[in-house]
């Protein structure tokens, strides 16, 4: 990992630990690599609970009870889609935060958006920002930048609840 990547999930671990919160993290187009970052830290597993890679449609449906609606009208790569992901792996972990990563890595066109499309979510009870990137490198440097901004995104969120 980049030595920015440490920092953020260190970061992440130290104020999860400090405040007694546990996270969650459910990915599609990074395909485990949030939970890899934060499985990298020492002692993780005091506040990391589940990390679940829903890759297909069928997983999103039937692994986290994705609304088919959600997804027929919006698509797999959508803040709605990316949202239901934190909020469905939050309550299923019964963790305090989650986070969650969509998007079209490419090289093809996905669902009619364009390659380097993510959505992102962070959720706690009562909350859930989002963010929409539209990223340029190549596969793994896009798949690299989605989790470190997930990353950023979780943190973001802890931080606003002081």
């Amino acid at each position: 990992m980049k030595p920015s990547v440490q920092h953020i999930a260190a970061d992440i671990h130290q104020y999860f630990l400090k405040h007694g919160l546990t996270l969650a993290v459910v990915e599609s187009c990074t395909g485990g690599l949030i939970s890899h970052m934060i499985t990298s830290i020492p002692g993780a597993s005091t506040i990391f609970k589940s990390g679940i890679v829903a890759y297909s449609r069928q997983a999103k449906e039937e692994m986290l009870g994705i609304s088919p609606d959600v997804m027929n009208e919006f698509g797999m790569v959508s803040a709605e889609t990316a949202i239901e992901m934190a909020e469905k792996g939050r309550l299923l972990a019964k963790a305090d935060y989650a986070a969650a990563a969509t998007g079209n890595l490419g090289p093809a066109v996905l669902e009619g958006k364009d390659r380097g499309l993510i959505y992102l979510a962070a959720s706690r009870e009562g909350k859930v920002i989002i963010r929409e990137l539209h990223l340029t490198g190549t596969r793994d440097e896009n798949k690299t930048m989605a989790a470190e901004a997930a990353l950023k995104l979780i943190l973001q969120l802890a931080e606003s609840n002081k």
